[in-house]
């Protein structure tokens, strides 16, 4: 990869390169980073109920996975360890087996209406202790795993972005009907036959179903 953008000629491949093009960092971007969740950290991660859940696996290869339920599902044992529940999904174990493999994660929590962001880093374990299981139930029903994160770096994200995007601001808004449901979209994505409007329609209400009743 670094040889192709060397021959494209635009592309920047060294860190002393990037720093050259950029601004110095202020002093307080560099000294906010924490190696530990303090009050607010936490407060924050209480207040969340949604969380990116970034990994890799032992080639470098990224896969970003988001996680959500109500507000302070990710439970912040002490300053330095977090209990993260698997909640049920499509089995995939994407970011499961990334773990598996090296452990690490990014985490990245969000509280609706916030403009600021919480970073979280860390190294990660995939855990069935019967104790954490319980303590995730919902609705009757347990997560199979719950993923333990030991805490190695900590910071907020100042709101720029989400300023810039009005994520949070209702008239920004769009109409899921711009787009077909994702049964279509997944119907065709994965057929080699013209997918007929009832086909579709039948594979949206599934999806639709499955956002009613089985989130757990």
């Amino acid at each position: 990869m670094k040889q192709m953008i060397e021959k494209q000629g635009q592309g920047i491949i060294t860190e002393s390169k990037l720093r050259s093009v950029y601004d110095r960092p202020s002093d307080l971007a560099v000294a906010k980073q924490l190696n530990r969740l303090d009050t607010y950290c936490r407060h924050f991660i209480k207040l969340s109920p949604f969380v990116l859940l970034a990994t890799t696996d032992h080639q470098g290869r990224i896969d970003v996975s988001p996680r959500g339920d109500a507000p302070g599902f990710v439970h912040a044992v002490d300053d330095r360890t977090l209990h993260l529940p698997d909640r049920r999904g499509n089995n995939r174990l994407d970011s499961l087996t990334n773990i598996v493999q090296t452990s690490n994660v990014g985490l990245l929590f969000m509280i609706p209406g916030f403009m600021e962001c919480l970073r979280v880093n860390g190294a990660a374990q995939i855990r069935q202790d019967s104790s954490l299981i319980a303590r995730a139930e919902v609705q009757g029903k347990k997560p199979t795993s719950v993923i333990l994160i030991s805490v190695q770096e900590a910071f907020f994200q100042c709101g720029k972005a989400l300023a810039r995007s009005r994520l949070w601001d209702p008239h920004t808004q769009v109409d899921r009907n711009v787009m077909p449901g994702l049964g279509r979209i997944l119907k065709e994505q994965t057929s080699e036959q013209p997918v007929s409007h009832s086909q579709g329609d039948a594979d949206d209400d599934l999806i639709n179903e499955a956002y009613r009743n089985q989130l757990y």
